[in-house]
C-alpha cells in the first residue's frame, strides 16, 4: 500500500468518528509525506492545523492509523516548505518570538481557535480568519466580518489577534468602534470642541503603529462625519503599508446607511464574509463543548441538550446562557439530578420571553418626556426654545453620564445632531446639577424609573 492510498483509508475511517466540520476543516487538506522510523509525517496547510490536530486530535489519530497500518506510529506535522526544505521542527516550533508584553493588545486570551466551533454557518469566516492569522497582511487586506449579535464575531476577530501574537513579534490592536470614537472625541476636547482638530502623535502612534488593527461593531461610526474621515485616514496608511485591517459590522458594508462611499469602497477591497445563526448540529456541538470541563456534564441527557438547542436558534450568548441556568438551577433545588423536567423549569420564562435588545436611549426619552410634558418629536427636532432644549439635554446627560452611550451614537439618536453638540449640551447639564439641588433630584428620579425597567 502506498502513501497516498494509506492515507485515503485512515480518512475514510477518520471521517466515520468525528462530525462532517470537524474533518472538513482539520483533516481534509492533509497529506502523508513520509513513513519511516515509526515517524508519519502529515502534511498540513497552516500553523494552526499542527497546534489543533496535535492537541486535540493525536490520540484518535494515533489509534485509528494503527488500525490501517498495524503498526504505532507518532506523528509529526509539517508545512510544504517545511518539508521541501527539510526543516527540522523541533527547532522551528521554539524559536523565540521577541516579547511585545508592553504593547497593550485589548485582547482576551480566552478567545482562539481551538475553542471555537465551527459549523456550516460560519465555516467560509473560520477558514478565511485562519488565513489572515497565518498571513496577515498579505491575504484579504481588510478581512470585514459581518452578522447579526451573538453568533462569534468578537471571538472570531480576536482569535485572528491571539494567534498572531503568540505566533509572530507583530503589534495588534483590538478596540471596539466605541472606544475609537471616544478617543477621537476626547483629541476634539482638547482642540476647544473645534472641527479644525488635530491628531496627536499618540493618536498615531496608538492606531497607525500596528501591524493588525482590529476593529468591532465599525457600523457605530456612522453620522461621525471628523470620526470618519480619521478613520479613513488611519486605514489608508496601515492598508498602504500592508499591515492587516480586521473589521466587524452587525451589516455589510453596503448595508451601512449613512456610511461614507470612500469608507464603504474600502472594506470591499479585501474580503467581506458573513456568519449566519447556527444549525441545529452546530448548537449542539457548541453545548458539547460548553459543558465538557463542568462537573456535572456526565449528568446532562441528550434530551436536554435537544430541548437546549431547539430554543436558542439565533442567540450562542442566550445559548450559553441557558446553560448557565440549568447548572446553577440543578445545583441550588437538587444538587446534580438534570433532567428535562428540570431543564423546562429553569428555563420557562427565558425561552417564553423573546429578549430583545433594547434601545436605552428611547426608554430614556420616553422618561424625560413624560416628566417634562414634551414629545419625542421635540427632543429630535431643530427648535431651540427653553421648554424643549432643556429636557433635550437632560436626556442627552442621562444618556452619557448613566448609559454611558458615546456621544455620536446619542447625536445620531437626538436627531442627527453633531457630537460636539452633544458634548455641549452634557457639559451644561454637569454645571447645573452643581448648583441646583431641585434640577439634581429631579434628574436622579428620572434615572431610578430607568433602573426599574
Amino acid at each position: 500500500m502506498n502513501l497516498e492510498s494509506m492515507w485515503i483509508s485512515f480518512l475514510n475511517k477518520i471521517k466515520s468518528r468525528i462530525s462532517n466540520i470537524s474533518y472538513e476543516t482539520w483533516f481534509s487538506e492533509t497529506k502523508l509525506v513520509d513513513l519511516s522510523n515509526n515517524i508519519a509525517k502529515v502534511q498540513v496547510p497552516y500553523h494552526v492545523h499542527k497546534k489543533n490536530l496535535s492537541e486535540n486530535y493525536i490520540d484518535i489519530i494515533e489509534e485509528t492509523f494503527q488500525e490501517v497500518t498495524g503498526t504505532n506510529f507518532k506523528f509529526e506535522f509539517v508545512l510544504e516548505e517545511e518539508f521541501n526544505n527539510n526543516i527540522d521542527i523541533s527547532t522551528t516550533n521554539d524559536i523565540g518570538i521577541p516579547s511585545n508584553e508592553s504593547f497593550t493588545t485589548n485582547l482576551d486570551s480566552r478567545y482562539s481557535f481551538e475553542n471555537y466551533i465551527i459549523g456550516k454557518s460560519n465555516k467560509f469566516a473560520a477558514t478565511s480568519a485562519i488565513a489572515v492569522a497565518e498571513h496577515p497582511g498579505k491575504m484579504y487586506n481588510p478581512l470585514f466580518i459581518y452578522g447579526p449579535s451573538g453568533l462569534g464575531k468578537t471571538h472570531l476577530m480576536q482569535a485572528i489577534g491571539n494567534y498572531v501574537v503568540k505566533n509572530s513579534a507583530k503589534r495588534v490592536l483590538y478596540i471596539t468602534c466605541d472606544n475609537f470614537l471616544n478617543d477621537f472625541v476626547e483629541i476634539c476636547r482638547k482642540n476647544g470642541n473645534s472641527d479644525n482638530y488635530e491628531i496627536t502623535q499618540q493618536f498615531k502612534s496608538k492606531y497607525r503603529g500596528v501591524d493588525v488593527l482590529i476593529i468591532d461593531d465599525i457600523h457605530n461610526i456612522v453620522g461621525a462625519t471628523s470620526a470618519q474621515q480619521e478613520f479613513f485616514n488611519t486605514f489608508n496608511d496601515l492598508y498602504n503599508n500592508e499591515k492587516q485591517i480586521i473589521i466587524s459590522s452587525d451589516r455589510s458594508p453596503d448595508d451601512i446607511k449613512r456610511l461614507e462611499e470612500r469608507l464603504k469602497t474600502r472594506f470591499n477591497w479585501g474580503l467581506t464574509v458573513s456568519i449566519e445563526p447556527p444549525d441545529f448540529e452546530l448548537r449542539m456541538n457548541i453545548i458539547n463543548k460548553k459543558i465538557e470541563n463542568h462537573e456535572l456534564k456526565t449528568q446532562f441527557p441528550l434530551e436536554v441538550k435537544e430541548y437546549i438547542a431547539s430554543n436558542c436558534t439565533s442567540d450562542i450568548r442566550k445559548l450559553e446562557g441557558a446553560l448557565t441556568r440549568v447548572f446553577a438551577y440543578a445545583t441550588i433545588m437538587n444538587g446534580s439530578d438534570i433532567n428535562l423536567e428540570l431543564a423546562t423549569e429553569a428555563l420557562k420564562d427565558y425561552f417564553v420571553t423573546r429578549i430583545e435588545a433594547k434601545n436605552n436611549i428611547e426608554q430614556v426619552m420616553h422618561i424625560v418626556c413624560s416628566n417634562y410634558n414634551v414629545s419625542i418629536e421635540d427632543l429630535k427636532s431643530k427648535r431651540r426654545i427653553s421648554t424643549i432644549t432643556l429636557p433635550r439635554m437632560v436626556a442627552m446627560y442621562i444618556c452619557r453620564m448613566y448609559l454611558n452611550e458615546n456621544l455620536v451614537k446619542i447625536g445620531n439618536e437626538f436627531g442627527g445632531r453633531n457630537h460636539t453638540t452633544v458634548m455641549h449640551g452634557v457639559d451644561k447639564i454637569k454645571k447645573e446639577v452643581e448648583k441646583s439641588n431641585d434640577l439634581k433630584n429631579e434628574i436622579q428620579k428620572m434615572v431610578n424609573q430607568i433602573k426599574m425597567l
